[in-house]
C-alpha cells in the first residue's frame, strides 16, 4: 500500500483490495480504481463491471467489486460518506477484519493500533514476546504489553523483517541482530 493516500475512504478500499493479494498487484490496482472515482459518492456511480475491471487481477476481485460498492453506499447512507474512526465500528462492514480496521485506524487517522498480519504473529510469537494462537490473540497481547508509541510502527518493523530475515521456514538466524535475544519457537532450520 505504499505510495497510496492517507485518506480513510482509500485506505479502507485499498485495504479491501489487498487482502489474499500481493502488494505489487494492490497498489495498482487501487490506483486505477481511484483514478475513477475516490469517493464513495462517485464510486456508487460506477457498475460492478467497471469496479471488477479496475481492480482486476486482486484475489477475488468479483467479490471485491461487490464489497467496495456496498461499503461505498452503506458509508453514505449511515456515515455521511465518512469512514468510521474507531475498530469496533469498521469491524461492523462485511470484508472488515481486524487487520482491516487497525490499518484504517492508524493510517487513515493517525491513531494508535496495532495491525497484526502473518509476520507480526509469526515473529512475536518466535521470539517469544507473546503466547499466541492466532492473530487477533497477538494483537490484544501486543495492545498489553508493547509501548502505545511503538504500535503503529511495529507491524511495518515486522513486515520488513519478515520479508528479508525472519523467513516462516529457514530464517537466516546468522545474520539477525537480535538473534541472541530470540527463544526461535517453532523453528525447525535456519541459515
Amino acid at each position: 500500500m505504499a505510495g497510496l493516500s492517507r485518506d480513510p475512504y482509500q485506505v479502507l478500499i485499498a485495504c479491501l483490495l489487498s487482502l489474499r493479494t500481493k502488494d505489487e498487484t494492490t497498489g495498482p490496482a487501487a490506483r486505477r480504481l481511484f483514478a475513477l472515482a475516490d469517493t464513495p459518492e462517485q464510486m456508487v456511480t460506477l457498475t460492478p463491471a467497471q469496479v471488477k475491471q479496475a481492480i482486476y487481477p486482486v484475489g477475488f476481485y468479483k467479490t471485491k467489486a461487490r464489497t467496495v460498492l456496498d461499503i461505498s453506499q452503506i458509508l453514505i447512507d449511515k456515515y455521511g460518506s465518512q469512514v468510521p474512526d474507531e475498530i469496533d465500528e469498521l469491524l461492523v462492514f462485511k470484508g472488515v477484519g481486524r487487520k482491516t480496521a487497525n490499518l484504517v485506524v492508524t493510517l487513515g487517522f493517525q491513531k494508535p493500533g496495532i495491525c497484526v498480519d502473518t509476520h507480526v504473529h509469526r515473529i512475536s510469537n518466535r521470539w517469544g514476546y507473546v503466547k499466541t494462537k492466532n492473530p487477533e490473540g497477538t494483537e490484544m497481547a501486543l495492545r498489553a504489553i508493547l509501548p502505545k508509541r511503538f504500535w503503529i510502527g511495529y507491524n511495518d518493523l515486522l513486515v520488513a523483517f519478515g520479508q528479508t530475515l525472519c523467513h516462516p521456514t529457514s530464517p537466516k538466524c546468522s545474520l539477525c541482530p537480535i538473534e541472541r535475544y530470540c527463544e526461535k519457537i517453532d523453528v525447525k532450520r535456519s541459515r
